[in-house]
């Protein structure tokens, strides 16, 4: 019966959430986040309960899913006995898999087993159907077996399960993005994929582009409109001396007038001639491609291409949260600037979500979705950008 319930655990500023929470065949009847920016910071440090309830109505408990046990977990969401729910939302931190570490290819990250401990959270709610999202490198990286313990018991316990790996401009986000989408249906429920729903239609490749988002109108008083300010000049100088529109620090050591401008590591890094990912850093969007993946540390220039096309700054709150799918309507609560962004880059984008939730819909009994009605409303993504394959300029 409607609406369908679900529950959110790892739920961040509420990127997930967003998306069930718009749609009107669902409602949110618990989350669970312990606030926990890195391993070593104290619990509540990360500041994002109260942009959830700010947006979703309902205080995440602040819980630490790592330590809780799922009995304990379920007194803690208020469930009584025997009740069940329809969805598990349940998106373990991404950090241990992400190929941005690079020890992740040869250590084992104590939070992946998180990942596994979902069948077990699945099991004491009584979850119907459950959906993760996590980094590409949860399907197909050195630490995968994760996943297949997950697979493996989900199996046992009568669900189906489907796994993909997608770059979510495919589905119209601003942004070069691959991430891994897990769905599982307890039977007689079937499992499906976002790629079901888009089978035959396509974004626009202008829809997905920075010009695009950054065209994106919000109200001149929004409190996202907001960016840290440089406070080392140097920095500033950096920033001006980079060309518009894709340029990075690397044009700055082709111009023997501005090397000075150089940092001691990128000289050790051009000595090395090993320039790998580096080009980015320092860099600018281009203003006709989707933005580089929004990453949790993006509110310094330093750590990526996060510096505007042309203006001499680092994007705004409502600007990254614009390439991540986030509408203009969703208010960020007054954490720390920092915090801000990270909680921007660790979200699920709400503009994928909500075709998650359409997706979510369709196996729990609606009709199937177009891609069309699966457009959230106040993103840069408009019907008109949908189109057969063919009709791509």
């Amino acid at each position: 019966m409607k609406p369908w319930t679900v529950i959110d655990l790892f739920s961040g500023c509420g990127g997930m959430s967003y998306g069930f929470h718009r749609h009107p065949a669902f409602r949110l009847v618990g989350a669970a986040d312990a606030q926990i920016g890195k391993p070593s910071s104290p619990r509540g440090s990360l500041q994002c309960n109260s942009t959830y309830e700010l947006n979703m109505g309902i205080r995440p408990v602040e819980v630490d899913l790592a330590r809780v046990s799922p009995c304990e977990l379920r007194e803690r969401l208020g469930m009584a006995d025997g009740q069940g729910i329809d969805v598990l939302s349940c998106c373990p931190p991404c950090t241990g898999f992400s190929r941005a570490n690079p020890e992740n290819h040869v250590r084992d990250d104590s939070r992946n087993r998180l990942v596994e401990k979902t069948a077990d959270f699945a099991a004491a709610l009584g979850a119907r159907v459950i959906v993760m999202e996590n980094a590409r490198e949860l399907l197909t990286g050195n630490f995968r077996h994760h996943f297949e313990a997950l697979k493996l018991r989900l199996q046992q316990m009568g669900y189906e399960v489907r796994e993909e790996v997608h770059n979510l401009s495919e589905f119209g986000l601003p942004q070069q993005r691959e991430r891994a989408l897990v769905v599982g249906a307890k039977s007689p429920l079937r499992a499906r994929g976002l790629r079901d729903i888009w089978a035959g239609k396509v974004v626009a490749k202008d829809a997905c582009t920075v010009r695009r988002a950054l065209a994106v109108r919000t109200c001149q008083t929004d409190p996202a409109r907001k960016f840290p300010a440089f406070a080392d000049p140097m920095v500033a100088d950096r920033i001006a001396a980079v060309p518009c529109d894709g340029g990075s620090w690397i044009d700055l050591a082709r111009d023997c007038r501005k090397q000075h401008l150089l940092t001691p590591a990128m000289r050790r890094i051009l000595e090395r001639g090993k320039i790998g990912s580096h080009p980015d850093i320092y860099g600018r969007m281009w203003w006709d491609r989707p933005a580089p993946t929004i990453k949790r540390e993006c509110a310094h220039v330093g750590n990526g291409r996060y510096a505007h096309p042309q203006e001499d700054r680092l994007l705004t709150v409502r600007e990254m949260a614009t390439f991540q799918g986030f509408p203009v309507d969703f208010q960020f609560n007054g954490a720390a600037l920092s915090n801000l962004y990270r909680h921007i880059g660790d979200a699920v984008p709400p503009l994928v979500s909500y075709q998650v939730a359409c997706l979510i819909g369709w196996i729990l009994g609606d009709p199937r979705p177009v891609p069309e009605d699966c457009i959230l409303s106040g993103t840069h993504l408009r019907k008109c950008d949908i189109q057969e394959p063919l009709c791509i300029a």
